[in-house]
C-alpha cells in the first residue's frame, strides 16, 4: 500500500512533464532543432535500441563506473582505516585530503590527458577523484563515531586493536558506510559523463557530445534520459543487495 501511494504521485508528477513538453512543442514555442516533440525523442530511442548502439554506450559507462567506484572504496576504506589504527598519522594527509576535496575532478582533465593520454586511465582517475571524498568522509565519520561505551566493554574483554575494529567499530560504522557509497555513486556517474566528453571516444557522455555536434537535440534527449534512468537503477540495486546484506540496520534514508 505504502508503494502505491508513493507510485501515483510520482507517476502523476512524470505525466505532468510529459504533458507541457507535448503542448509546447505543438504550439510551437521552440524551434523543432531547440526542443523536439516527445514523439521523436521516442522513435529516435527505438530506433537506438533496434541497432544496440545505446547498449553498447551503457556498458563501457557502467563498466567504468564500476571500475572507478571499486577503487574509490577500497581507498577510502583503507586510508580511513589506517586513521584508526595511526590516529597520530592524521596530519601527515588529513591537509592534502582536503585540499583535494574542494578541487573540482574534471578541472584536472586537461592536466590527466597530458599525463595519461585520453585512455582508459584519465576516466578512472576522474571517477576516482570525484567517489573517494564523500566516501571517505562517510566512512571516516562512521568509525569514529563509535558509541564509546562499546569501546569500554571491548577494552574490558581485552581485545585487541584489530578486534576491535572487526567486532566493534566495523558493526557500527556499516550505515554511514553504505551512505557515503550510494553518495559517491551518484558521484561517479555525473563524473563519467563530462569525462567522457571531453576525453573519449565511446561511452554516454561521448554519444551526447557527438549528437550535439551533429546538431541532433533528439540524440542528447535520448542520452539524458538514458543516464537518468541507468543512475536510477543501479541506485536502487544497490539499495535493494544492501538491505539484502545488513536487513534493517541501514534503512534510514533508504527508500
Amino acid at each position: 500500500m505504502k508503494k502505491t501511494n508513493r507510485l501515483i504521485p510520482a507517476l502523476i508528477g512524470i505525466i505532468m512533464i510529459f504533458a507541457i513538453w507535448y503542448f509546447v512543442c505543438a504550439a510551437g514555442v521552440f524551434n523543432s532543432y531547440v526542443l523536439p516533440s516527445p514523439q521523436r525523442v521516442w522513435t529516435t530511442f527505438l530506433k537506438m535500441l533496434s541497432t544496440g548502439e545505446i547498449f553498447q554506450d551503457v556498458i563501457i559507462s557502467f563498466g567504468r563506473v564500476l571500475r572507478g567506484f571499486g577503487i574509490a572504496f577500497v581507498l577510502a576504506f583503507v586510508i580511513a582505516a589506517f586513521r584508526i589504527f595511526f590516529p597520530k598519522s592524521e596530519p601527515f594527509y588529513e591537509y592534502l585530503i582536503q585540499f583535494f576535496r574542494n578541487v573540482p575532478p574534471l578541472s584536472l582533465i586537461p592536466l590527466l590527458i597530458l599525463w595519461c593520454g585520453i585512455g582508459e586511465m584519465t576516466k578512472t582517475v576522474i571517477i576516482v577523484l570525484a567517489s573517494f571524498f564523500p566516501m571517505y568522509l562517510s566512512i571516516v565519520k562512521g568509525f569514529t563515531g563509535c558509541d564509546h561505551k562499546l569501546l569500554e566493554v571491548a577494552k574490558s574483554f581485552s581485545y585487541s586493536s584489530t578486534r576491535t575494529f572487526l567486532r566493534v567499530i566495523l558493526p557500527s560504522a556499516v550505515p554511514d558506510i553504505l551512505v557515503g557509497m550510494r553518495t559517491s555513486l551518484g558521484y561517479s556517474w555525473r563524473a563519467i559523463i563530462g569525462a567522457e566528453m571531453v576525453a573519449a571516444s565511446t561511452g554516454l557522455g561521448h554519444m551526447i557530445l557527438f549528437a550535439q555536434q551533429m546538431s541532433r537535440t533528439d540524440k542528447v534527449i535520448v542520452g539524458i534520459f538514458v543516464i537518468g534512468i541507468v543512475g536510477y537503477f543501479t541506485d536502487r540495486l544497490l539499495g535493494l543487495l544492501i538491505r539484502g546484506l545488513v536487513g534493517g540496520t541501514a534503512q534510514n534514508g533508504w527508500n
